[in-house]
């Protein structure tokens, strides 16, 4: 893909709705097929772009609808807690597949066989050219990221590394930051639950929004559902009438 077809790719995301459609290992939902369907709703809806984890979703989408994808691998390695596209190889996979965005963990954290981030994005932006998405957790991670050329940022793993796992809401100063002081497109990715929180990402800036849980998880949504209920274990506090 040329300059010109990078920043295509990533401009059809502006200003828009990005579904992560995926499944758990067990959820009856695990099925490429599956996965396809639900990216088509989200494309029937208005969303401007999806989020697809696997060579064989990734595929099965791209012959079903056509937004824009967003790939990732998902593959755990023993000895690294990076997991969302780890490697080069697991880059080239996703972007062969059919992937019209590659998004991987560009944490400070240790890479299977210590395989270092900038080299990876130096051989995919080489030999793949295409845009790459990095998904951080911190400001200074964002600012690396930045400075290794990746074409977007998402805040994806906030709230999931070692370092910021206390956080449990949308992360919406780490984005008004990297808006600010990064000069690239800025993802708001991670527990956006509500319309109102995705409004309020663009107005901190965000270039566009990832949600996944709350459109494509009916697990979630259901369990939400029964903790309500008089028998639930577990029970979500009521809401009191005025």
């Amino acid at each position: 893909m040329n300059n010109a077809g990078i920043a295509s790719a990533v401009r059809k995301l502006k200003g828009g709705l990005i579904v992560s459609c995926q499944a758990s290992e067990p959820s009856p939902l695990n099925r490429a097929s599956i996965i396809a369907a639900l990216a088509l709703v989200a494309e029937q809806q208005g969303a401007v772009g999806v989020r697809i984890d696997g060579v064989n979703n990734i595929r099965a989408v791209r012959r079903t609808t056509s937004l824009p994808v967003v790939g990732i691998e998902k593959r755990r390695v023993p000895g690294s807690s990076v997991y969302i596209t780890p490697t080069f190889a697991a880059v080239r996979r996703v972007s062969q597949a059919g992937a019209n965005i590659v998004a991987l963990d560009c944490t400070g954290r240790r890479r299977p066989k210590d395989e270092p981030l900038g080299e990876i994005v130096k051989q995919a932006q080489r030999e793949l050219k295409v845009p790459l998405m990095a998904d951080v957790a911190t400001l200074d991670e964002g600012l690396a990221a930045a400075d290794l050329g990746v074409d977007l940022i998402s805040t994806t793993l906030h709230g999931y590394t070692k370092n910021t796992w206390y956080y449990r809401h949308p992360a919406f100063y780490l984005l008004r930051n990297l808006a600010r002081r990064t000069g690239l497109p800025v993802v708001l990715e991670g527990r956006v639950h509500t319309p109102g929180e995705l409004r309020r990402a663009f107005d901190l800036g965000a270039y566009a929004v990832v949600v996944g849980t709350a459109i494509t998880n009916p697990e979630w949504l259901t369990r939400r559902f029964v903790e309500a209920t008089p028998g639930a274990r577990h029970r979500i506090p009521a809401v009191e009438l005025e």
